[in-house]
């Protein structure tokens, strides 16, 4: 039985637009090149965990074994709820990861993907995390030194702007309001406490992102590869971490981490 190889997040580059690349097998595959032609996938029924590598019959969390679950870093409660973050005091699971990742420069944005959302992220995943997200614009509104104090920031603003994405929103044109990001900038000093205000950055640009999209269906339908295992047809476009073909039905790659696939 050919078990596949197991998917992992896109990664993605920007040169222009967004370029989007996946290994599977071991090989590089260039996403973005297969746009307008025949791609598929196909689960093979095989599952391994996203932190261990060990095979599961199911997984706790998105892509987790039980005790990876329970233990893993990348799936500390921090990571959902920055807020709780205590990388900078010397804690967490897995006090060397939490300083490499949780102990430095975090980055709290607005993006905007049909709907102003705030979030956080480190610094040096911007602009991935945005693009993970689908937001075809996003601005840095504050740096700060470590993730717990970016989660204060973010608690403080999403009781006056979403923190999710909608993402049948997300996957149809939107175009970037680059204004709305600016005028809701000019908001934040008066919804912070002078504690927090300092970290603001009240002169960031904001950044613009162009996905790679031929086509946009009418109505978008979600695929869960432990339903439909095979997926395949006219590939026209990725978004976000989302393939989208010609019939409307998508797959969010990331949401199916560890999940063994093969090229169909």
């Amino acid at each position: 039985m050919n078990n596949g190889a197991p998917l992992r997040k896109m990664t993605a580059t920007v040169d222009g637009e967004v370029r989007y690349q996946t290994v599977l097998g071991g090989e590089p595959v260039e996403l973005s090149a297969l746009i307008g032609r025949h791609f598929g996938l196909r689960h093979t029924g095989v599952l391994s965990c996203i932190a261990c590598g060990k095979q599961v019959p199911k997984f706790y969390g998105q892509g987790f074994c039980f005790p990876c679950l329970r233990s893993a870093p990348e799936a500390a409660e921090c990571i959902l709820r920055p807020e709780l973050c205590e990388a900078h005091l010397g804690g967490g699971r897995n006090v060397a990861w939490e300083q490499e990742h949780h102990a430095t420069e975090h980055v709290v944005y607005l993006s905007y993907t049909g709907g102003l959302k705030v979030g956080v992220t480190r610094a040096t995943q911007v602009p991935v995390r945005w693009i993970d997200q689908g937001a075809v614009a996003a601005l840095e509104v504050a740096r700060v030194p470590y993730r717990q104090l970016a989660g204060l920031l973010e608690v403080a603003l999403k009781q006056h702007f979403a923190d999710r994405t909608d993402w049948r929103a997300m996957l149809r044109p939107v175009e970037p309001r680059t204004d709305l990001l600016l005028e809701a900038r000019e908001r934040l000093g008066s919804l912070l406490s002078e504690e927090l205000r300092q970290y603001l950055l009240p002169n960031a640009m904001p950044m613009l992102l162009q996905y790679p999209v031929v086509e946009w269906p009418p109505k978008v339908a979600s695929v869960q590869l432990a339903k439909t295992p095979l997926v395949e047809g006219r590939l026209v476009g990725i978004k976000g971490q989302y393939l989208i073909w010609s019939d409307g039905r998508v797959l969010n790659v990331r949401n199916h981490s560890g999940y063994h696939v093969e090229l169909a």
